[in-house]
């Protein structure tokens, strides 16, 4: 589980856990104590927490990361699968945003191919659809429409994703995740919100679904005002349980409500978040 430490990290690691499964947390931080791996509002017991081992690695260092499957864990056992959830979770340039997303998922591959692990999982997210206008509700088979250099990099992580699926029969299951929070803040998140149970229940599908191939499914809860359609992943095996709607008398409208509706990436598809892809440092005096 690498970006074991993340917040959405620390409540799959957890869950998991609870559910029986043997976890070893990659991250470039030490592991969280007991209480902050299970302190998420699905409130996973602890008993279940000596089951996590841990390991400090850099994802973008390729040889860092074989040399993680080489020292294995929990006795020696191989590693069954991967679940990639290592990243910068926010807006940068088109290298960095390349690095954290395409980069470590490569590197994760590879290792994947040398040590014959063959389930990869891997937290996409709705932003490579973001620019998406607002109509229909969105398919899996939507072509991508990326709102950031973000989400540029989850788009070129699901491609090569898709060429290690073909080419070494990896099966490889890219989950475009909406909202990961507790409870929905905004009218928006009403219809793009994942609960922290059903995001686990959304990776434990995704690790179990007998031979996906490559498979793309949309990481909500069983919202009533759904943007994207959930059927890709209920054929995988993920039956969502929540529904934004509980909380929909809770939320306040906001004048941005609009705007964050326009498309599927809400804020994201504004102007605010563009920039140029490559920081350019122009020397002083050089008559440039």
């Amino acid at each position: 589980m690498t970006g074991a430490a993340g917040s959405i990290g620390r409540v799959v690691t957890a869950g998991l856990a609870a559910r029986g499964h043997l976890v070893t947390g990659l991250d470039l931080v030490p592991r969280p104590d007991d209480a902050d791996l299970a302190g998420s509002t699905v409130h996973w017991p602890t008993v279940h927490l000596p089951t996590v081992d841990w390991l400090s690695v850099d994802c973008t260092d390729a040889d860092a990361v074989a040399a993680a499957f080489d020292g294995r864990a929990f006795d020696g056992r191989a590693f069954d699968a991967v679940v990639h959830l290592a990243g910068h979770p926010g807006e940068a340039g088109l290298p960095d945003s390349l690095s954290s997303h395409l980069i470590t998922t490569a590197a994760l591959l590879d290792a994947m191919v040398e040590h014959r692990v063959s389930r990869f999982v891997y937290a996409s997210s709705n932003h490579a659809v973001g620019r998406t206008p607002r109509r229909d509700r969105v398919g899996v088979d939507a072509r991508p429409r990326p709102d950031t250099f973000y989400g540029v990099a989850k788009v070129a992580a699901e491609a090569v994703m898709s060429l290690y699926a073909d080419r070494y029969g990896i099966d490889a299951v890219a989950c475009r995740i909406g909202s990961f929070r507790e409870r929905p803040a905004t009218m928006r998140h009403l219809s793009t919100w994942l609960s922290h149970g059903d995001c686990v229940r959304m990776v434990e599908a995704a690790l179990t679904a007998p031979a996906p191939g490559f498979a793309v499914l949309y990481g909500i809860s069983a919202n009533t005002r759904a943007w994207w359609d959930l059927e890709p992943g209920r054929a995988l095996g993920y039956e969502p349980l929540d529904d934004a709607e509980e909380f929909a008398g809770s939320i306040r409208s906001d004048p941005d409500d609009d705007l964050d509706a326009a498309h599927v990436g809400g804020m994201f598809a504004t102007a605010e978040f563009e920039r140029p892809a490559l920081d350019r440092v122009r020397a002083v005096g050089d008559g440039q």
